[in-house]
């Protein structure tokens, strides 16, 4: 099964994330900014939320892709205030066409001092049993 691993991370809690899903699934993440040029089983995508809006060019991102060429996409991402990013995250790839998993996974990052410490190790450890039981 062929994976990809995308985020923006303004303040790191994606890449952080991006990483443990690489860990567990053995690929490396890489940012929006590297294109995806190959066909994917699975593409994870993930980013954060920035004043209630998804953070960094992830509507270019997914814009740029074909949907014939991904066959699902699993969201997830981290937010200080609002609940979770997955909802816009999903429309923005549902509007294109992707078909995109039921299963998701957000968590709490930190802002200042809200949510301070976050993803911590107890999110992170939820990660990977989310990724090991729905995609392993």
């Amino acid at each position: 099964m062929k994976i990809a691993i995308r985020y923006y991370s303004k303040f790191g809690h994606s890449a952080q994330m991006a990483q443990v899903i690489g860990d567990v699934m053995g690929v490396k993440p890489e940012s929006i900014e590297t294109p995806l040029t190959e066909e994917v089983d699975i593409l994870f995508v993930g980013a954060g939320l920035f004043l209630g809006k998804v953070n960094g060019g992830i509507k270019d991102f997914a814009r740029s892709l074909n949907p014939q060429k991904v066959k699902k996409v699993v969201c997830f991402g981290s937010s200080a205030i609002v609940n979770s990013p997955v909802p816009q995250l999903r429309s923005i790839f549902e509007d294109l066409g992707f078909s995109v998993a039921t299963e998701s996974f957000s968590c709490h990052g930190s802002m200042g001092p809200i949510y301070g410490g976050h993803p911590n190790a107890d999110d992170l450890q939820s990660l990977r049993e989310f990724v090991s039981r729905n995609y392993k």
